[in-house]
């Protein structure tokens, strides 16, 4: 079964313009994303989807492999579906070009479950939020899931919310003791796995009142009444959303070395 993975970059970001450019450490972020997802052992082609021509050149000088799509696109996933058309892959993987810290194994545990059950159609991932800052940060997508590990919501709000927190007193504890974080409460990782036939009908689908609100394409999936499985990783990437969150990256890089 071919598995492809498919990062789409946009240059016009309107929280942070040219982001997929930006240096870090000397290589520009869509490098770092590019090289993470090369080391899945279960994908065997990594192509870069964008509508700029200094992306393609940046993608060009690295080696990697990148195609020019419609400036048109009003999401990711309709740049990824654009050039999944063209291709015969079974399973496609959209990986987000703002993840500098992608790696290949996490990448490896999302496409999993749809090998090993034909019956799913779409996959993500989540990992636990232990500070009470990225739970109320609206730049950061939350997941709440059932008891098999299928999404129920997607939202930037704090989600699950305990009727009973003391907000005030939870905000004055050190991270380690702000129990409520390590146990219910996750944040996604910007990765989604595709059957590709499903994705091109999801691409077809039109945007619907909940995404519209959140900004959360995966909340179209499941007010279409689509399942998606979410697989927990214990694996901390830091998405740059904005150009405050370089510093985490850089630190993070930092000390991997």
């Amino acid at each position: 079964m071919k598995i492809t993975a498919i990062i789409p970059a946009r240059y016009g970001s309107t929280r942070f313009e040219g982001k997929p450019l930006v240096d870090i450490l000397g290589k520009p972020m869509i490098q770092w994303v590019y090289e993470g997802v090369c080391q899945s052992k279960l994908i065997k082609e990594v192509i870069i989807a964008t509508d700029d021509q200094r992306i393609l050149r940046a993608v060009q000088g690295f080696g990697g492999k990148a195609v020019i799509t419609s400036p048109n696109h009003f999401t990711g996933t309709d740049r990824v579906a654009e050039v999944a058309r063209k291709l015969r892959s079974e399973i496609i993987v959209n990986v987000q070009g703002d993840e500098p810290l992608i790696k290949g194994f996490i990448i490896d545990k999302a496409i999993r479950p749809l090998l090993k059950d034909e019956s799913l159609d779409m996959s993500t991932l989540m990992t636990r939020i232990e500070d009470v800052k990225d739970w109320l940060n609206p730049n950061q997508g939350k997941v709440v899931v059932d008891q098999k590990g299928f999404a129920l919501y997607f939202s930037r709000s704090p989600i699950p919310f305990p009727r009973d927190l003391n907000m005030e007193q939870i905000l004055r504890k050190p991270v380690e003791k702000r129990g409520i974080f390590s146990k219910r409460v996750f944040k996604t990782i910007g990765l989604y796995v595709y059957r590709r036939t499903f994705l091109l009908r999801l691409a077809k689908m039109k945007p619907t009142p909940l995404e519209k609100i959140e900004k959360l394409e995966q909340l179209r999936v499941l007010e279409n009444g689509y399942k998606i499985k979410v697989v927990p990783v214990d694996y901390e990437p830091i998405g740059v959303d904005i150009p405050g969150d370089l510093p985490k990256v850089i630190a993070s890089l930092t000390r991997s070395d």
